[in-house]
């Protein structure tokens, strides 16, 4: 049983993980419905939590954000009309993924943005380093061996 210990503890972990906090009672009678609703909460930002997606959220908005959309499914809303219904009512920024748009394309270029600022940085920073030393005249060898009590050659 020892040696299944770490396996076990890893397995529970995963388990763990991979748990929503979709509560029985949010969950659609219709699989397929209820399919559809998690895609959607799974592309879906929580605003309390921020960088974790509604269906993994506690938050008390995130499980409202939940049972919004079911209801609108329910009544017959498409995905996209869901979508488009929330991120009418919170903006882009709901949305795990924001579009590629004018107002979001500071988001999308500040990673490489920054990776290039810092490539330019580590490129200046060596192009100003100095150069190697020059090689010692025998006169400053002669002195270091003096200093050092013994051949410098050695």
């Amino acid at each position: 049983m020892r040696p299944l210990r770490p396996l076990l503890v890893l397995g529970l972990a995963l388990v763990a993980a991979s748990a929503a906090a979709v509560q029985p009672d949010e969950v659609m009678k219709d699989p397929a419905l209820e399919a559809r609703a998690r895609t959607l909460s799974a592309e879906l930002r929580c605003m309390v939590c921020q960088n974790q997606s509604i269906d993994d959220s506690d938050a008390s908005l995130a499980r409202d954000i939940r049972l919004l959309i079911r209801e609108r499914i329910a009544k017959g809303d498409s995905n996209a009309a869901v979508r488009d219904f929330l991120v009418s009512r919170y903006g882009n920024f709901i949305l795990l993924k924001p579009p590629l748009e004018l107002s979001t394309l500071l988001l999308w270029a500040s990673g490489p943005l920054t990776l290039a600022l810092a490539g330019l940085g580590v490129y200046l920073a060596r192009r100003r380093a100095p150069a190697s030393a020059p090689p010692l005249s025998a006169e400053e060898e002669k002195r270091l061996a003096e200093i050092a009590g013994g051949d410098a050659h050695a």
